[in-house]
């Protein structure tokens, strides 16, 4: 194939990251991890079992237990969390370089997705240092505050789309409050994740606090979730592997955070500025190669207005340019491997016996090889069609008309999934109460997905469990302590009370 670009010092083969050294498999295994242009292994990785998770989880609890990252004042770890951010943006074109050659994503947006790791980074490191807990007063007869400590080793296992930022919005939040960590990164994309070792040593991060496994989610993944010294574990994936990991942590009584799946509508009523919403729904579904858990990948449309959007649509989807990731002018790269490019090919077939194809439909002119999908829309799809239950995770929409606001609220609340919808009205009343009556852990009103850090980002039904982001990220990453001091007399029922008489005689001591 022509015109296939590899970035220069790559590395040989990509290790684990244990208690400050980088580390082969126990038992020697590894995998291959494959360029998505070519579908050909370029690297090997370390695949990690139990025993190397055993053996990160031993360095990262003897962290926790006597090293100074738990016990540093929050201003302490914030600086060393800043250098972090100050490190990854001094090299965003190199981990965008490197995260595009391993993902697929194109360059630009890769580029964007590193800036956004180093501003994760920046914003737990103030929020840490900005923290206010409660504190209850009784006047004159009891004080009540509550004291945030770290929980332990978190276990973090992340996607493979997006897979360095979404790794630092786990990586974050998790040291920023003193805990220890052990990676579990997506076996399709360990590129970049192999980078944090080299950032968080230079940023003085102490030695085991980070620890790194690479390796198959049945093996690695399933061990870090089953080990008994692990409280925690926050993952990124989608809801059918959510649903095996709630049952494996059961047993442990763990928490929690699981943003899982999405199949999210975007409501388009007709007195929305056309114009706005055609490029918000175009970017919402294509952006990032289609492999987004927020994308708008159901776009529901109000009949008056239905045919003209789906034409003006169509043609701007036909426009999109498909393209190598390393090219600046490519907006939709190469999908991530060729399990899922399959799995997203299936889908556009099954989507030709289920709509009106209007838009792509299969392998796009000009890449006979790699992983390339055209963007492809399909118009006039039935609610119960799969490809408007499903999610396929890749540049693939639906497009339905609606009537009337009931019925486009029926719709919108039509499937398993509930991450994010956006809704595109100019009647203000409509939007707040369509946006709090759809099943929606987040809603962006006349708006594409722009993210504040502040805010909780999570879903309802197969979306997820729990929320991160903000204050929510440090509820999550903390035990919540509460303390109570009383101020004026105890308050003390007395059981047992011994009886009161008046003295005699024999209370006198004996006078001998």
């Amino acid at each position: 194939m022509t015109d296939v670009y590899v970035p220069a010092d790559l590395p040989e083969k990509i290790q684990h990251y244990i208690d400050g050294e980088f580390v082969d498999s126990a038992d020697g295994d590894t995998f291959e991890v494959l360029n998505p242009v070519t579908n050909e292994t370029y690297v090997r990785a370390a695949a990690g079992k139990k025993a190397d998770i055993d053996r990160a989880v031993a360095a990262a609890k003897r962290a926790f237990q006597e090293g100074p990252w738990p016990r540093m004042l929050p201003r302490e770890r914030s600086r060393v969390l800043h250098r972090i951010a100050d490190i990854v943006e001094s090299r965003d074109a190199r981990l965008a370089e490197l995260e595009s050659f391993d993902s697929g994503l194109p360059i630009t947006q890769a580029l964007g997705q590193a800036r956004r790791a180093a501003e994760n980074f920046r914003f737990f490191a103030d929020l840490i240092v900005a923290q206010a807990d409660d504190a209850f007063k009784v006047p004159g007869k009891q004080m009540n505050y509550v004291n945030r400590k770290p929980i332990g080793v978190a276990g973090l296992i992340t996607p493979w789309n997006t897979p360095f930022m979404l790794e630092s919005w786990k990586l974050g939040p998790a040291l920023a409050t003193g805990n220890t960590v052990v990676l579990k990164p997506a076996e399709f994309t360990p590129l970049s994740a192999s980078l944090w070792a080299g950032i968080f040593e230079e940023a003085g991060l102490p030695q085991g606090v980070f620890n790194l496994v690479n390796g198959l989610g049945e093996d690695a993944g399933d061990a870090l979730v089953k080990h008994p010294d692990v409280p925690l574990i926050s993952f990124t994936g989608e809801s059918r592997t959510g649903q095996i990991i709630f049952g494996n942590a059961a047993p442990f009584l763990k928490g929690l955070s699981m943003e899982l799946g999405g199949k999210s509508p975007a409501v388009v009523f007709a007195d929305a500025d056309l114009d706005v919403a055609i490029d918000a729904c175009i970017f919402g579904v294509f952006s990032l190669n289609g492999e987004r858990c927020t994308a708008g990948s159901r776009i529901l449309v109000e009949r008056s207005v239905y045919d003209e959007f789906v034409e003006r649509y169509a043609a701007q989807a036909g426009r999109v340019k498909v393209g190598h990731p390393h090219d600046p002018a490519t907006e939709v790269g190469a999908l991530v491997h060729p399990e899922h490019y399959d799995k997203v090919m299936s889908y556009t077939e099954i989507g030709k016996t289920e709509g009106r194809l209007v838009a792509g439909g299969g392998r796009p002119e000009g890449f006979p090889t790699g992983n390339y999908v055209a963007p492809t829309v399909f118009a006039d799809v039935s609610p119960d069609a799969r490809i408007f239950q499903e999610e396929i995770f890749g540049p693939v929409v639906a497009i339905t008309p609606f009537d009337t606001e009931e019925e486009a609220l029926a719709l919108a609340n039509n499937t398993r999934y509930g991450l994010a919808a956006y809704i595109w009205t100019n009647d203000l009343k409509r939007a707040h109460n369509f946006a709090q009556a759809v099943e929606a852990g987040m809603v962006w009103l006349n708006s594409n997905n722009v993210r504040d850090l502040r805010t909780p980002f999570g879903g309802v039904k197969a979306s997820g469990l729990g929320h991160e982001g903000g204050y929510r990220s440090i509820d999550f990453y903390t035990d919540q302590q509460s303390v109570h001091i009383t101020l004026g007399a105890p308050h003390n029922p007395t059981f047992g009370k011994q009886d009161v008489h008046e003295p005699t005689d024999l209370d006198d001591p004996d006078p001998r």
